[in-house]
């Protein structure tokens, strides 16, 4: 053990009954080295900045920090549609959890801390790669404005894992609003343990939906309630091309926030239909499917909840039904709501919806870059500081879209320089780029950090377009295109 640095932790999942989580003491590694520490939410967590000097030791597993609980929690979940009743925490484990100064509770996570009784055989390692891949895409997700999960650090081990070859280990440290999935419920359901599914209900109720613990059908208003911020959280990643990669109902947090961040990418050429990760060989996660399989993920959860409803019977799975339904209605509305600032719209009108997607049409038509396509927008609205990226694709179908769209934004108030702060306020100049992400990783598993800082920088900042930023900002040259991400496990 060691000094405390002021960590005040609280344990409130680990209070709930032994079969919600099993103890998991982290495997101490040879030789912990920081790369990767991150003052900004360490700040926003209320910690000691002394920790950064001790990090590489306490979030490594080598030491545990003075008042940590390590525990690993149980979960099932459905992988590609196919049900596995127990999956939980196979490299992870809870060290407890933190009160922000704003009062909202963060878990902290190891992942990459070594076996643990949920692991299957495996070795609970993880490889310096998919720790750094994890770190970069989800500060980008939070400066892009999509609820995510952090990272706190990423601590190298001086060890090696073994996968399809000899890989570098790192140890990730993970915060998130709390690690609860749909798997979590479905682990208790598949047992028949109705009880436990209450409690766990529960807890997410008084954790993350206070406001319906008095509500006449609470757990109804929580499945309503989880469905609603997957519906937001799903648009959200639409609108930046973002592709999860492995919605299994076990990555799907009922915080609302994006997690496990395995093959994820982003979009470079649009296409609805695209697939990166290498263990998605029919496109059930592509791009597109992504909004229904989060309404197939929540009927999962629904039927977990379902004898939990105040009403039984028919009336009961009307209820769910309805429930589940009305996603598609809402993912609808925060699709067209985000997508309408994305085109400088500030207003409402009839037509928006066809104006939006005939211009992902003619996008698709031509492969165009979807995020400098988006951002090309304020060039054509009168930008000049964004000249020398490529402009919009000349095709008679997006000149006469550009025609429809000028029309539109005639209707907003304020004139082009309104328009022009709108445009660039809502669209990306630069993302985590799947052959830049590449090459950092490639770079750090060699020794070579320094791609990693700049990337890291710049997707901090994905609204700027300076000239420091330019470089981040081009889609990849056919030589430079990633077809495939792998999941790193």
């Amino acid at each position: 053990m060691t000094e405390d640095y002021a960590i005040a932790w609280q344990h409130s999942y680990a209070s709930l009954p032994a079969g919600f989580w099993q103890p998991a003491p982290p495997t101490p590694v040879s030789a912990p080295r920081l790369l990767a520490w991150n003052t900004a939410l360490a700040g926003e967590l209320g910690l000691d900045p002394a920790l950064e000097t001790a990090a590489d030791r306490l979030f490594s597993g080598n030491e545990l920090p003075k008042g940590a609980r390590p525990i690993a929690l149980a979960y099932a979940g459905h992988q590609f549609g196919h049900f596995v009743p127990q999956l939980g925490d196979g490299r992870a484990c809870l060290l407890g959890e933190v009160l922000a100064p704003d009062g909202r509770r963060f878990d902290i996570q190891l992942k990459g801390s070594g076996p643990t009784p949920f692991s299957r055989r495996g070795d609970g390692r993880a490889a310096i790669g998919p720790v750094l891949r994890e770190y970069l895409v989800s500060e980008a997700m939070a400066a892009l404005g999509v609820p995510t999960t952090r990272a706190l650090a990423a601590v190298a081990t001086g060890e090696h894992v073994l996968r399809d070859e000899v890989l570098p280990g790192a140890v990730l440290t993970r915060v998130a609003a709390s690690h609860v999935r749909v798997g979590s419920f479905q682990f208790f359901a598949a047992r028949g343990d109705d009880e436990a599914v209450r409690t766990l209900a529960d807890y997410v109720i008084d954790r993350h939906y206070p406001e319906f613990a008095d509500a006449d059908d609470r757990y109804l208003a929580l499945l309503r309630a989880v469905a609603a911020r997957q519906a937001a959280l799903v648009a959200s990643w639409l609108q930046v091309g973002f592709i999860h990669g492995v919605m299994n109902t076990d990555n799907m947090a009922v915080s609302g926030e994006t997690i496990d961040y395995g093959p994820c990418a982003f979009l470079d050429a649009y296409d609805p239909a695209k697939v990166f990760s290498s263990i998605d060989r029919h496109g059930r996660y592509a791009y597109a499917n992504q909004p229904p399989i989060a309404q197939w993920n929540l009927a999962r959860l629904a039927e977990c909840l379902l004898p939990h409803f105040r009403r039984q019977g028919d009336e009961g799975l009307a209820d769910a039904r309805e429930a589940i339904e009305a996603f598609a209605g809402q993912f609808g509305e925060a699709w067209l709501a985000g997508f309408r600032r994305k085109l400088g719209l500030a207003t409402e009108e009839t037509g928006d919806e066809s104006l939006v997607r005939d211009f992902l049409a003619a996008l698709e038509a031509v492969q165009a870059d979807f995020t400098l396509s988006f951002r090309a927008l304020a060039v054509a609205a009168g930008d000049p500081g964004f000249n020398e990226l490529p402009p919009l694709p000349k095709t008679p179908a997006m000149d006469a879209w550009l025609a429809r769209w000028r029309a539109r934004c005639d209707n907003e108030a304020g004139g082009s320089d309104d328009l022009v702060q709108r445009l660039k306020a809502a669209n990306p100049a630069v993302i985590p780029r799947n052959h830049r992400v590449e090459a950092a990783l490639s770079a750090a598993a060699g020794g070579d950090l320094a791609p990693f800082e700049s990337l890291l920088a710049a997707v901090r900042r994905p609204y700027d377009d300076a000239p420091a930023q330019r470089g981040f900002m081009a889609a990849p040259a056919a030589g430079e295109q990633v077809l495939q991400t792998f999941c790193g496990t």
